[in-house]
This record gives C-alpha cells, structure tokens and sequence, in this order.
C-alpha cells in the first residue's frame, strides 16, 4: 500500500473515530481548570432546585483529614512492594489495635469494608467454613444435607436477611425471624425464651443452627437486647454470636450499661467510626476473633493486597487527629444531649416516650398523644379492647398523621436536630433523635435541643385544638345538606369535605369534571378569606374526585361558621355555573330563532316591494318616484325572561320594557359581627372569661354598634322592598343586575341610546338589508 494512500485511510479513521466520542474527548482534551470547574457544576448542579438543603456536609478539619487518607492512598500505591507492604501493614495493625483498646475488644482482628453490612457477610462465609469442614471440597453439596440457620430478631433492620441470601446463595428458608418480647420486657428486645425453643427445634429437624445477629441498639428505637443471656445460649448450642448497634459506641465511654458491656465477649461485631465522630468517606469496621488465618482469608476477611489493607488509611489518619479525649467527647456529648431532650420531653404533656426504660440510650424516640375527657386515651400505642377493628384503624392512621405532622414541621424549624419520621409496628409513627448519627455532623448542641423542645411546646396546642374540633366538624358536615364528609386518615388536618352537586354520581369513582371546577374556585374564596386556615384541594381517599382540605387549627375555631361558608360558596358556584351553562343555550336559541324571523320578515318584504324595486337602476328610479316607508321591525331577546320579542312597540312609543324580574335568589348566608381585626372562622369572645375588664367593655360597645347599624340597614332595605313603592322602580335585584348585552346590525336603533334601560338584559336584532344577521 502506497504512504500517502496509508496516511488518507488513517486520517478518515480519526475523523470517524472522534464523530463518535462526546464532546469532552474530542481533540487534544481539557486543562485542569476547565475539568475541576465541571465537577463543581455537576456538584452543585442547578441552584434553582433545592436552596433550602445543604449540598454538601458541613465537615470540619477531622472530615479534611479523612478526605485526604483517600488521595494519600492513591499515591502511597505507587510505591515499591516493598516498601507499600510495610506500610500498609502498619497502617492495618495500628487501626486494628486503636480500635480494639477503645471499644474495650482484646486480642481481636478487624475487616474494614465500605457497605455497612458486607462485614456480617464475611462473618457468615466465616461461620460456615468453620462448622462444615468440608465446604471448601463439596461446597454446597454439604448444606444439603444439613442446612444452615442464621437467626435474626423481628427489630434488626429491614433487608438484612435477604442481603446475607444474596451474598451467600443460601435460599430463604435458611433464615429464622425470632420474635420479641410481647408480655414482659421491652416489646423491641429479643424473646430468649422463644430463641432457645426455635433452636431446639431445628436441630430436631436435622438443622444446623450457624449464627444469631443481636442487636446493642436496634435500628428503630435502640433498644439493646440481653446479650449476656444470648452469649450463654450460643456458647451452649455452638453458634456464633454477632453484635452491631449504635449503642457499641457507648463502650468507649467510662461508664457502659451491663446489656452494652457483655457485647466485648462476642465472637464478632459491627462499628460504623463515621457517623458517630463525624468522618465522611471512612469505612465501617468487624472486629471479630478467629485462630485459623486459612479460614479468614478464604472467607474474604483478610487479604494481601495493598490496596485492600489500604482502606485503613483515612481512619488511620483521623483516629490520630482526634485522639482518645477527642473521640470520647464527641461521644460523650451525644449521649448527653439524648438524655437532656428525655429529661425535657417528660415535662411536657401530652408526648409519650418510648424508651423509658432505656436510661443509657442514646436513641429517643417520642409521640403525640392526648386524653380526652371522660373517654380513652387518644393515639395510644396500645388500642382499648372494646373498640371495633375499624375504628382501632382509623384511629391508628389518624393519630399517625398527627404525629408525621408534628414530625416534618420539628425536621424544619430544627434541622440541626437530625430527627427522622418513622413507622413503626407496635407503636405507630414516631419521631427519632439518635444524636449519634447525627450530631457530630450537624454540630448539634444544647441550644438546638432547647429550641426543639420549645418547638414541640408550641405545636401541641394546635394538635390537641386539631383533634378537638375533628369530631365537631364531621357532625356538622353530616348535618349540612350537599356536604360529604370524606374519612382521610392520612390527613392531619380537622379534615376533609366534598361537595355533592346536581349531577353527582356517588356510586362512581372516576374522576368528575365538572365537581373538579366547582372545588377548584371553592378554594380560591376560601383562600381568599384570609383565614389561620389552610385549604388544598386534591384527589378523595380512594377515589378520583376533588376535595377540600383543611388544615390544622391554630387557634379556636367556629365550626359551625366553617361547614356553613363551605356550602354556600359551593352551592353559589354552582348556581353561577349553572346560570351560565343554561344562558349559553338559551342565547343560542334565540339567535337562532331570531335569524329565521328576520330571514321570514325580510322575505315578506321584498314581496311587498315587488320584483322592479330589487333590480339595481329600475328600482332607484321607482323608489325617487314612488319611496317605500321603511318598517322599523326587528327583534329583541331578554335575557331575564328568556323570550324573543319585536323592535315595534320600543321604536313606537320610545320605551324599552323591562321584562319580568325573576325573584331574588335566598342566600343561605348568615351574616356573622366580627370584632374589628377578627378573621373568618374565629369564635366570638362575647361572654369568654378570656376577656380582660378594661378591654371587654369596649369591644362588647363595638359589638352592639356594628349589630345596631346592620338592624338599621336591614329595616330600611325592608322599607325599599315594601309593596307601596312606586311601579316604575327598579327593585334590589334589577340594580344588581349587569347592563344590557346588545347585538345589533345595520339599522336606525344605533341612534336611539336613550331608549336602554340599565337594568333590562336583552339582545336586540335588527331587521337587516339583506338576508343574513
């Protein structure tokens, strides 16, 4: 192949080559500054979407040291073997042993992962090839006949099971679910009773029990379970006992419950250093003791390459930057600001905590609750045994949007709090502070646990105001004519109602258009009144159609006033919609049959007139000599009667009828006095001993003025509307009334504007020269 033939097919080559690579890879590539400025632009992204949330932790000087482990590792692996094998083994046994003398666990080993839960994993591969020789030869040949079991308690944390399937390829059928306590004990510990008889069991079947997770904090309300009761049972069955909780950061400090202690005597257990020191991009941590180093490094947890022990590195760093006091304190201050938002929540009425008897947890967790008088407790944990199933679960899903309420409004006005919403089984929706996780990355301190106690101070008035008047407002909707009340119990708010029109179909749930728009400009005039009251609409529970909801209540509200301006203006609405539905048709109409009596009388006239005058120089010749006097005839449509009438009798005696009025339509509103500065909604103080002395008389006087005034209008507006008024009045109504809608063609009546009557609503059709409108 000729050279020049060569270099052609080369350069095409490239040209097709880099038509196919994006734009960042065409060229000679990019210098560093325009790099670095793409990753800023794709970190931040755009500022428009979230301005509220922060877009990267605030770290501190210890978060830059653990960032930078991961660059030094980068550069540390471009050593010779030699020297990368000495250092990093350094680095792993200095970790190792750090960690083992803090958290109180002698002559352990370590396994630093990056996914929380990979460390259970290993230890599970660990634990099989320790209790069946011969996997390493037969592999699974040998579960078959004797399968594993791993037992995990009903409060571990959802999806662990089916991880350790995952990895493990064990189906799940190999795994045991032990219940927790139900009669005595904590209902979030496990149930040792029950363990042992589940043990019993599968070893009856031909099973092998392998290992039992236990939990010192669980994921929920961190409740430690009794581990030195299951490290008795495990040691007597020959399982493998594994820890991990929050609580293990509690065996650093130096004083540790004896629940928490006994976990130094497991075979193997789970830290997460990251959270609880506030370290970002540091990797989780299983200490575990094994004398086999065969079985550790088939297992996975140890290993001889560099860059595995490499991982090591950042905490290896931090853990020097801290120091021993600086790891003890910020642990130290998470405890104590659990245990100061405790003391503080017993204090408060109507909030229940659920870790009572957990003095040494760092978790706490709490609910809204409330008694009512002379009935049960209202959102209770436990439901009374006399109430049906149904109501048990309206009442359940009620107090759970209560409770989810208070929760997301506390997670904004205290952010710095790190609470979390959750759901639990026994309980409900609860909220969770566990400043262990949270803390030493928001840089929460007392002053935030004080703001958040103050917070829930100031909510609980509206929440027991909420629950209060719910009951109140369902009874008056039912007794409201065209108000349904809709039972949402995921709304928080006193609660939802839908308004019924004409053509309603109750029956159906598909999604109704027309009721849509009614409650669509339902809640611009509500929300128009500028009431404490929040209003949103959206779709029924269960259904397609439109609702109203209503918020929480502020302060106290006039029920009654409420349900009643919700039927009106709905009811009002509608009428207006209908109204304009049927003028609409009625218009159409008469069009119509006007154009066919002006199509009609401009037939008759050209047959009066005769065919010479219709042809175009025989008839102006005929109409200069003989002129025909022009009839005023055309047609006027009322719109308040709705008939259509001739032009004659208005161009005749140069009056324009009025037409019938129709009655007035009743309004259902009752009118309410308010005290000046009183919004929609509110009760009056009138007789309320909320009153001070100086200030009731006046605004009782304000009161009875306002009251007086509107008596005086009422009787003059009586007197207006008496019989004895003169005839050609306009009453009330037709002053209301819009000004006349006029359609007019060619003819004399356009100089004829002071025939109109402001109150008439009519279209008026003129005879026209041809044969069209």
């Amino acid at each position: 192949m000729r050279p020049w033939r060569r270099r052609t097919e080369e350069e095409n080559g490239k040209k097709l080559l880099s038509g196919d690579i994006p734009g960042p890879l065409q060229g000679s590539g990019q210098d560093m500054v325009s790099i670095l400025q793409l990753v800023q632009n794709l970190m931040h992204g755009d500022e428009d979407e979230e301005p509220q949330s922060a877009r990267i932790q605030n770290i501190g000087e210890q978060g830059h040291i653990a960032l930078l482990g991961h660059s030094l590792g980068a550069y540390i692996s471009t050593l010779n073997k030699e020297k990368l094998r000495k250092l990093t083994t350094r680095i792993l046994s200095d970790t190792t042993l750090w960690l083992c003398r803090i958290f109180r666990y002698e002559n352990g080993c370590a396994y630093f992962h990056e996914e929380e839960r990979e460390g259970l994993a290993k230890i599970c591969r660990l634990a099989i090839h320790s209790r069946y020789e011969d996997f390493v030869v037969d592999g699974f040949n040998v579960l078959y006949n004797k399968k594993p079991v791993i037992y995990l308690s009903a409060a571990a944390r959802p999806g662990l099971g089916q991880y350790l399937c995952n990895q493990l390829g064990l189906p799940f059928p190999c795994l045991s679910r032990v219940p927790c306590n139900t009669m005595f004990g904590s209902q979030h510990q496990m149930d040792v009773a029950l363990l042992e008889k589940l043990i019993k069991d599968d070893i009856e079947r031909g099973k092998l029990p392998l290992l039992l997770v236990a939990n010192a904090g669980t994921a929920a309300v961190g409740h430690t379970d009794k581990i030195g009761r299951l490290k008795e049972l495990c040691e007597q069955y020959g399982i493998w006992l594994h820890v991990e909780g929050v609580n293990l950061a509690t065996l650093a400090l130096g004083y540790v419950s004896s629940s928490v202690l006994a976990a130094t005597k497991c075979d193997s257990m789970t830290l997460t250093p990251g959270p609880w020191l506030g370290l970002p991009a540091v990797p989780a941590v299983t200490l575990y003791k094994h004398d086999d180093p065969a079985l550790t490094l088939v297992a996975g947890l140890t290993s001889n390459k560099p860059a595995d022990k490499l991982r090591a590195l950042p905490l290896w760093l931090s853990l020097q930057y801290l120091g021993l006091d600086g790891i003890v304190e910020r642990i130290k201050h998470a405890c104590q600001l659990s245990q100061r938002l405790q003391e503080s929540l017993k204090k408060v009425n109507h909030i229940k905590i659920l870790v009572e008897d957990e003095l040494s947890s760092p978790v706490v967790v709490f609910r809204f609750f409330q008694e009512l008088p002379g009935s049960d407790p209202v959102c209770k944990a436990v439901p009374a045994p006399n109430m049906a199933p149904s109501a048990v679960g309206r009442e359940r899903h009620s107090c759970d949007a209560l409770n989810r309420w208070l929760g997301e409004q506390l997670k904004q006005l205290v952010p710095a709090s790190g609470l979390t919403v959750m759901d639990l089984e026994a309980e409900g929706v609860c909220v969770r502070f566990s400043p262990l996780m949270t803390a030493a990355v928001l840089g929460t301190q007392g002053e935030d646990v004080d703001q958040l106690v103050a917070c829930i101070q100031s909510r609980l008035p509206v929440l027991t105001c909420t629950l209060q008047l719910r009951e109140e407002f369902k009874q008056e909707v039912t007794g409201t004519a065209g108000l349904l009340h809709v039972d949402d119990p995921n709304w928080p708010g006193i609660g939802v109602v839908r308004y019924e029109h004409a053509n309603d179909d109750k029956n159906s749930l598909k999604l109704d258009p027309e009721g849509e728009k009614i409650h669509t400009g339902l809640l611009k005039k509500l929300n128009e009144l500028e009431s404490d009251l929040t209003f949103k609409m959206g779709p029924e529970y269960k259904s397609m159609k439109s609702c109203i909801y209503i918020g929480m209540a502020r302060d106290d509200i006039d029920v009654s006033e409420l349900v009643e301006t919700i039927a009106v203006t709905a009811r009002e609405i509608e009428e207006n919609s209908r109204l304009l539905e049927n003028m609409t048709e009625v218009v159409r109409k008469g069009i119509q049959e006007a154009q066919v009596q002006l199509q009609k009388a401009n037939e008759e006239r050209l047959l009066e007139e005769g065919v010479l005058r219709q042809i175009p120089v025989v008839g102006s010749v005929l109409n200069w000599f003989s002129p025909v006097q022009p009839s005023q005839k055309g047609r006027t449509f009322n719109l308040t009667a709705g008939s259509l009438e001739s032009t004659e009798h208005t161009y005749v005696y140069k009056v324009q009828d009025t037409g019938v009025t129709p009655p007035q339509t009743p309004s259902g509103t009752r009118t309410k006095q308010r005290l000046p500065g009183q919004k929609p909604f509110k009760r009056s103080l009138r007789g309320s001993d909320a009153l001070s002395e100086t200030s009731s008389v006046s605004h009782i006087e304000d009161l009875e003025k306002m009251e007086h005034l509107s008596g005086g209008l009422e009787q003059e507006a009586l007197e207006a509307n008496s019989p004895e008024q003169h005839p050609g009045a306009p009453t009330p109504h037709e002053a209301d009334q819009t000004g006349a809608f006029q359609n007019r063609a060619q003819g004399p009546e356009d100089d004829c504007p002071q025939m109109r009557k402001p109150g008439s609503r009519e279209l008026r059709f003129a005879q026209p020269v041809n044969s069209h409108l």
